[in-house]
């Protein structure tokens, strides 16, 4: 087998075992056995920790991937759609990501130290970069002197201290305030 073609089997298994993780986490929870992830990724254990020798690697990897999910969503937002409705979309689901991953996110962080700020740092920068790209992209609608940190605190808090349907409702409200559509 080619070199190439190691390395596509081995990002393709790498992949696999991400969703089969992702898809054993929502359904059994933080505790799932390896073994039952890479049966449902249909490879061998071997494979599995090759590629996260450790469970703490494979949460890494599965919510680093929820995060790239979230702003590739930005992304598309960031087309001809109008850009007051698209800040608010991407916040939508935001808010959702936050309530529904933070316990992933502090699972594949726990007692990591040093990696665990890096990480969260990297995961940050990313979320911040495509919020201010929206913001910009929307600041004809916006209030003046609104920022990407002052959004996402707003939103973060919300979906922090309550439950996702309260938490986009809180959004819906959020618009009437920063806005400055009739």
């Amino acid at each position: 087998m080619s070199p190439d073609r190691k390395r596509a089997d081995a990002s393709r298994n790498a992949e696999r075992l991400i969703t089969a993780a992702r898809e054993a986490l929502a359904e059994v929870g933080d505790d799932v056995p390896f073994d039952v992830i890479a049966r449902r990724a249909g490879v061998g254990n071997a494979t599995l920790y090759r590629h996260f020798p450790t469970r703490a690697d494979l949460l890494v990897a599965v919510y680093a991937d929820e995060v790239d999910a979230l702003c590739r969503r930005g992304e598309q937002l960031l087309e001809p759609a109008d850009p007051v409705d698209a800040l608010f979309a991407w916040l939508d689901e935001f808010v959702v990501h936050v309530a529904t991953k933070r316990p992933l996110a502090l699972a594949a962080t726990e007692g990591t130290g040093d990696r665990r700020t890096a990480l969260f740092h990297r995961w940050h920068t990313s979320i911040t970069s495509i919020a201010e790209r929206l913001i910009e992209r929307a600041r004809p609608g916006l209030r003046p002197g609104l920022t990407a940190t002052d959004v996402l605190t707003l939103v973060s808090g919300a979906a922090l201290t309550t439950d996702v349907t309260h938490a986009r409702h809180l959004v819906a409200l959020l618009r009437t305030g920063i806005t400055t559509e009739p």
